[in-house]
């Protein structure tokens, strides 16, 4: 039965502890990757360490949204309008990652542990990344209309949102590990650009193209939304590198931090542009030249930490040039024309008002 009462908000400070759990749940899959990626030999059953670190930052992170449900079910509030604003597609993904999660035990049981590229691809472990996706991105689901967030949120307020996000690129970008540039060292982007006839060229141009669009959606996404404070995409790309370091036991640092580095560089574009849904040339304008911008310190860090620049200048000048037109090209996707959205940065200062937590509002968005 559904008592009928529009949905309410959670505090920021709910929204935070959500993230913080999810960070628990992410850590949980980065270790399990690190072992799958360093210790195969030694993967023989379902019940390992980076499991149980996995499978507990599920419960925890799922024990926390079940308990803001049932906190409003105790306040006499039944069916959705007991489900927080945002909350409820993690909720839905609770059961079903549990669900995943038992299939996943039974297929290692029966067709036995994978070690290779076969478990980018199990079915049980695409429910599994899947579902968590869903729950992990519950903070920015809540931040995304709430009242108190306005056109222009500060870091803090906007803080659960970038956690809950960056670590959901960490999920993509797990799953596209046969196509992620941060895991190649410096040495080796030195030489596949040097090299034209092993193939390593047209990998590594390959996984450029690739992981600049992993890399940049999300990024386009909150941009387009609001108007990000500084530092925020700084974050994210300092979480999203976290992923391909567990998975190459940070053999490859230089590279990791040349992304931070194009993270940084990100936050200056948008302080100089001001790109916004109402600013639609602005908004390619950071597209294509933050792409550049994170690519050319790709090839700059390993130049410098891998042996010199590659042999080949074509590549090397040209490899950041089409990331930069990638960008560009998935600005014009993201937003093919100029938009009003409610709250969103090109909007008059009333817009930046911010509304009282957990105040009943009109539940469509």
């Amino acid at each position: 039965m559904d008592t009928g009462e529009p949905r309410t908000w959670v505090s920021v400070r709910t929204d935070l502890v959500t993230a913080l759990l999810g960070v628990w749940f992410g850590i949980g899959l980065m270790i399990d990757a690190w072992a799958h990626s360093n210790l195969d030999s030694e993967l023989e059953t379902f019940f390992t360490p980076w499991h149980a670190a996995f499978y507990s930052g599920f419960a925890a992170v799922s024990g926390w949204i079940i308990w803001q449900v049932w906190r409003n079910v105790r306040a006499g509030r039944q069916g959705l309008a007991a489900v927080p604003q945002g909350y409820l597609a993690g909720l839905v993904a609770v059961p079903a990652f549990a669900a995943f999660g038992f299939a996943d035990m039974m297929w290692h049981t029966i067709l036995g542990i994978e070690t290779s590229i076969d478990i980018l691809f199990s079915p049980s472990h695409l429910g599994l990344v899947t579902s968590m996706l869903l729950i992990i991105t519950t903070p920015l689901r809540s931040a995304w209309n709430a009242p108190d967030v306005g056109a222009g949120p500060t870091l803090g307020r906007l803080l659960p949102a970038l956690i809950g996000l960056a670590f959901a690129t960490t999920l993509v970008s797990l799953f596209l590990s046969y196509g992620d540039a941060l895991q190649w060292r410096a040495g080796r982007i030195v030489e596949a650009f040097s090299l034209l006839d092993d193939g390593g060229a047209d990998r590594l141009a390959t996984t450029i193209a690739l992981t600049n669009i992993v890399l940049l959606a999300p990024v386009l996404l909150l941009v387009r939304r609001w108007r990000l404070p500084f530092g925020s995409v700084t974050i994210m790309y300092a979480l999203a590198v976290l992923m391909p370091g567990a998975q190459t036991a940070f053999d490859n640092v230089p590279i990791l931090v040349s992304v931070v580095a194009g993270g940084l560089a990100a936050d200056v574009l948008i302080l100089w542009l001001r790109p916004s849904a109402g600013r639609r040339f602005a908004f390619w304008a950071f597209a294509g030249l933050s792409s550049f911008a994170t690519w050319s310190l790709y090839i700059g860090f390993a130049a410098a930490t891998g042996g010199g620049l590659p042999d080949t200048p074509e590549l090397w000048t040209g490899a950041p040039i089409v990331a930069g037109l990638i960008g560009l090209l998935l600005g014009a996707l993201f937003l093919p024309n100029e938009v009003s959205l409610p709250g969103a940065p090109d909007l008059p200062d009333k817009a930046d008002r911010a509304g009282p937590v957990d105040t009943p509002v009109d539940d469509r968005a």
